[in-house]
């Protein structure tokens, strides 16, 4: 069973009329997903792509039966309320795409996810994508192939990148992750890690980190007294970045000696993370490794 989404996955988009709602809507129904309506206050009744759109989380799910998971296409300042409405409605999974969330709301709802036992995966995230099952996600699923290689990363388009490259060496996928770029992300490299854990169909795990913040080196104290079962291959960005200038994400800027490339991958290696210097390597190791498990 693929971790966070599959074919059974039953989910709403908070915030599906708006523009961003509207395409993403069209395009995860495309991919064979089980969306099953949308919430706008102020909106409910009307429709899109020829799905319901209620006032509310709790309409939804009265008129829609069990949801699993809500991909939150809102403001900013609305993300924090959108999940916390659905958490309270029984939802376990939110994926918030939107970006600029300030980090205070994010905290808070990371505070309450943990209260609920909800897991948030964002925000400034594309989502996560189970190829050839479903997907909660602004990810082109044309890019991804099903397979057995689990990746987790902070940069939505170096997802993009390793996985079609893989794809176009005939190596798939079994789950991929976006935590999102944000300083404080909901769901943390070692919280993606645990689920490749404990699912069979992950055979090895790619982790794409980058510049700033600590979660790669937290990640790598987890494997590290974990003694993680499955094979961990790292790629960090940002090796010439400069310090004090950020880097494209809001959380991939270096502060003082903490969150550069050198220190996590040093940090990863000495967890037995093999981290690769080019996204070249990276491919031709993660291809190599996952061909001798099958084979």
């Amino acid at each position: 069973m693929a971790i966070i989404v599959n074919k059974e996955t039953s989910f709403i988009i908070q915030g599906i009329t708006g523009k961003q709602g509207q395409v993403h809507a069209r395009l995860c129904l495309e991919y064979g997903c089980k969306l099953v309506g949308g919430v706008t206050p102020g909106k409910g009744g009307e429709t899109v792509e020829g799905l319901p759109v209620f006032n509310t989380v709790e309409e939804a799910i009265d008129s829609c039966g069990e949801i699993n998971a809500s991909m939150i296409l809102v403001p900013p300042f609305g993300v924090k309320d959108s999940a916390i409405e659905a958490m309270d409605n029984g939802i376990k999974t939110i994926i918030p795409i939107t970006e600029y969330v300030p980090v205070k709301d994010t905290i808070g709802m990371r505070e309450y996810a943990q209260d609920v036992g909800a897991t948030i995966i964002g925000p400034n995230t594309i989502g996560a994508i189970s190829p050839g099952k479903g997907k909660i996600g602004i990810m082109p699923g044309f890019l991804y192939s099903e397979g057995n290689v689990g990746i987790v990363s902070r940069s939505g388009t170096l997802t993009h990148e390793v996985a079609s490259c893989l794809s176009h060496m005939g190596v798939g996928q079994s789950t991929c992750v976006g935590i999102g770029g944000d300083p404080v992300p909901g769901a943390s490299f070692s919280d993606i890690l645990k689920m490749f854990r404990d699912d069979s169909e992950t055979k090895c795990v790619i982790l794409i980190g980058e510049i700033g913040g600590v979660g790669e080196e937290l990640a790598a104290e987890y494997l590290k007294i974990e003694k993680y079962n499955k094979p961990v291959f790292a790629f960090i960005a940002g090796n010439t970045a400069p310090a004090q200038k950020k880097m494209g994400h809001a959380g991939a800027i270096i502060a003082g000696n903490s969150g550069t490339a050198r220190s996590k991958r040093d940090a990863l290696e000495a967890a037995g993370v093999i981290v690769a210097k080019t996204l070249e390597e990276l491919l031709n190791l993660t291809s190599e490794t996952i061909n001798d498990k099958i084979n």
